[in-house]
């Protein structure tokens, strides 16, 4: 009775767990912006007598309100303490081969349950203002990247496209828009759609429910035929196996 976010980021942990257990590491998550945070785990830590911590956003590709903000939260709390260990961040990954050989599983193994064959492939990312673009986040440029990556190793007879989602106040955000797009694509004659979301980990309420069910409804009340959603990497063995290989060059000599 939790959150996919959560009930997936538990799962990670435990399994992560399995993996480092021969290397002594503790292995543990807070969340951002909720509980357990992330001064509440990195005092945890240090009452467990930890002196090298490793903090791994759960952000493929950086951005500063995502990324940045992990690490702004981190330094805060130690800012406060007067017991100091050596922090690492791991940084961005969204060109990691590992990354992008999962995210290329995960739409290969959806495209064997589908009864259609895509017109188009979208790439729909959290979006962010367009102001932070402007002022130098490299955020855009990454979630681009990826989407290429992706596309040159399914080599797929499928256009990729790229979105981006989430978008909220009277600003204007990155474009294009995923809502309009889905809104549009049926006009332009691309009927089928099959939509992942590269940025998320888990499985949340911006996939779930914004693409799964709000995206899908617009598609199809605006004349599209048919509609799913590509799951997160969530705990499967590839995302499994991509966290340890990001974690394990810190650990591992």
């Amino acid at each position: 009775n939790i959150s996919p976010l959560k009930f997936y980021t538990q799962t990670q942990r435990d399994k992560l767990k399995k993996k480092f257990k021969k290397n002594n590491v503790i292995v543990d998550f807070a969340m951002r912006y909720g509980e357990p945070s992330i001064k509440n785990r990195i005092y945890n830590l240090k009452e467990k007598g930890c002196d090298n911590i490793v903090v791994l956003p759960l952000y493929p590709q950086y951005a500063s309100p995502t990324t940045a903000s992990v690490c702004d939260e981190v330094y805060r709390v130690l800012l406060k303490m007067r017991w100091q260990p050596s922090i690492q961040i791991v940084p961005h990954y969204e060109s990691h081969p590992l990354y992008i050989k999962a995210l290329a599983n995960s739409i290969s193994e959806k495209i064997k349950t589908l009864s259609y064959t895509p017109d188009v492939i979208i790439t729909s990312y959290h979006g962010i203002p367009k102001k932070y673009f402007l002022k130098g986040d490299p955020y855009h440029c990454y979630c681009y990247k990826t989407t290429r990556l992706l596309e040159e190793k399914m080599k797929l007879k499928i256009p990729f496209l790229v979105t981006f989602q989430s978008r909220f106040g009277p600003q204007k955000w990155l474009t294009p828009y995923t809502d309009k797009t889905l809104e549009n694509l049926p006009k332009e004659g691309k009927k089928n759609v099959l939509a992942i979301c590269p940025g998320f980990s888990s499985d949340c309420v911006e996939t779930l429910e914004e693409m799964a069910i709000q995206g899908k409804e617009s598609f199809l009340k605006n004349g599209g035929k048919n509609f799913e959603v590509v799951p997160c990497l969530n705990d499967t063995d590839d995302h499994i196996s991509l966290l340890e290989q990001l974690f394990k060059k810190y650990f591992i000599e």
